[in-house]
């Protein structure tokens, strides 16, 4: 039994070989950007890291120089408000088509599935200029309303396959206890495919933190600027001062909180991704 077990790990050895030598490359690629955002830029042109000591002030001055602080609330008011309502609105339209039949059916699906195909750059211009026509450029809740809507496709396509999997005894209890089909969706169907709305909300959580495009045409304003847009301003700026320190501590604090929030959700991903393969 022994021998038999030490075998078959010698045969996933080959597969194994690439993907702990990925992991040591990033590993190792992480933590010199780490040490780099605490050092001056005479050290990391020395590949002297730390030498002259740790920089916290790479941090700081970003705070007090850039205000990276407003930036970084823009960015969490836009990520939590449009993963919010993105599947405020996904959540019930996917599960009318996973479960209600009706006429029109598969011509809504097929269109949810052909908005997938179409690429951003396409849609940009005539959503800036329906916002145009409405007033609603330079303001926060524009960005929010193109993130909601962008996404919303996907979300339904992806929540689809949960709600269609639920068995229906579910919903024929709770109409015999008295519960109408919006109650029944809300305490019971939504908790049942919680799997499949946190692993959504967790890759549109990573989705819109570092979008960039959108966020350079419709956030055209200082004040409604995200953390991922501000970044080019800081690299402009900082690499004509020769402050490379700056800008490594200014890429940590845009990659961090991306990383943090996968480190401590990558189970449930797995998980939900698991769960939507086997009900689908």
């Amino acid at each position: 039994m022994q021998n038999s077990t030490v075998k078959k790990k010698i045969q996933l050895l080959p597969a194994y070989v690439p993907l702990y030598a990925w992991l040591i490359f990033s590993v190792i690629l992480f933590g010199w950007v780490i040490l780099a955002s605490l050092s001056s830029t005479r050290d990391i042109f020395t590949n002297s890291l730390l030498k002259s000591g740790v920089h916290f002030s790479n941090y700081v001055n970003l705070f007090k120089e850039q205000e990276i602080g407003r930036y970084f609330s823009n960015s969490v008011i836009y990520t939590v408000t449009a993963c919010i309502g993105i599947i405020l609105v996904a959540a019930p339209a996917a599960y009318i088509l996973g479960r209600a039949s009706f006429r029109g059916r598969g011509l809504a699906n097929t269109m949810f599935m052909s908005a997938l195909a179409i690429p951003s750059i396409l849609i940009s211009i005539p959503l800036f200029s329906i916002f145009v026509e409405l007033k609603l450029t330079g303001s926060i809740l524009t960005l929010i309303l193109v993130y909601i809507c962008t996404n919303v496709p996907f979300a339904v396509f992806f929540l689809t396959g949960f709600f269609s999997s639920v068995p229906k005894e579910f919903e024929e209890s709770a109409a015999i206890d008295g519960c109408g089909p919006i109650r029944a969706f809300v305490l019971i169907i939504l908790p049942v495919a919680q799997p499949g709305i946190v692993t959504l909300s967790i890759f549109n959580f990573l989705g819109v933190w570092n979008e960039y495009f959108f966020a350079l045409i419709f956030s055209n304003d200082a004040n409604s600027r995200t953390l991922a847009l501000s970044l080019q301003s800081i690299v402009y700026g900082y690499a004509n001062t020769g402050n490379y320190g700056g800008i490594f501590a200014a890429c940590m604090i845009i990659f961090l909180p991306s990383f943090i929030v996968y480190l401590f959700v990558s189970k449930q991903i797995i998980a939900g991704l698991t769960v939507g393969a086997v009900k689908g």
